[in-house]
């Protein structure tokens, strides 16, 4: 039976405690404790593992892997020279400092060159990317967008689609039904990138997370990421 109980994570690094601490006793931060609630036994029936076999490490081939060229000088080099299939790349920074805005121009030049290209979106409807795009220029090619923020339909979708670079913004919006607590905590965060860090290896798709951090720096999700992807690219403005 699905049980409610009152835990407490560290902001910064996403360290447990039963109770409130002053100090993180993993990353050593004062005062980056919050409560969140969360329900314990609560495994929904419907889901269905993938079991994956081993694999010899003789029948591993690396030498035909090449990377996706976004076309985007400084961030493919950022990329290490493009970008890398398989790979889980978090994009942090402030609201409005321009994460969503560079990554749909990255999908333009994306499916210009022929990439499948899925964008999925919490935050805005199909309409509102839609205008944003046409911002950015016309698109000739097409793009498959999905505007939702349960995470069973958006990997189902990943898995059914043919798309090698997927973009999701933002992952504080994104809801795994079993976790009980709200969107954009640290149990919720850590639970859909963990399940998009699988379908990323799994599926040999990049994926693309957006991370917002709030003026105050008080938002758990980035610095709970930096631990768990394979790149992190970070967003910084100064205003003069």
């Amino acid at each position: 039976m699905a049980k409610e109980k009152q835990v407490f994570f560290c902001k910064e690094c996403g360290y447990e405690s039963a109770k409130w601490l002053g100090q993180c006793p993993g990353c050593r931060q004062w005062n980056t404790f919050v409560e969140e609630k969360i329900t314990v036994g609560a495994k929904s029936s419907s889901v269905k593992k993938t079991l994956v076999a081993p694999t010899s490490i003789l029948k591993v081939t690396t030498a035909d892997e090449s990377r996706i060229k976004t076309d985007i000088g400084e961030l493919d080099r950022v990329l290490g020279g493009g970008i890398v299939k398989g790979s889980l790349v978090l994009v942090g920074g402030d609201p409005g400092i321009g994460k969503s805005t560079i990554l749909l121009q990255m999908c333009k030049k994306l499916v210009d060159k022929d990439v499948e290209v899925l964008y999925v979106s919490g935050e805005e409807s199909l309409s509102q990317i839609k205008m944003r795009a046409g911002r950015i220029g016309t698109f000739d090619k097409d793009m498959m967008l999905l505007c939702d923020n349960d995470m069973d339909n958006i990997s189902s979708a990943i898995q059914k689609s043919n798309a090698e670079v997927v973009v999701i913004d933002s992952i504080q919006t994104m809801v795994v039904d079993e976790v009980g607590s709200a969107p954009g905590t640290v149990t919720q965060v850590r639970e859909v990138t963990s399940r998009l860090m699988q379908l990323a290896k799994q599926n040999n798709v990049a994926i693309f997370i957006v991370g917002h951090v709030t003026k105050e720096g008080t938002v758990a999700g980035p610095r709970t990421l930096e631990h768990m992807v394979d790149s992190v690219l970070y967003f910084e403005g100064q205003w003069f």
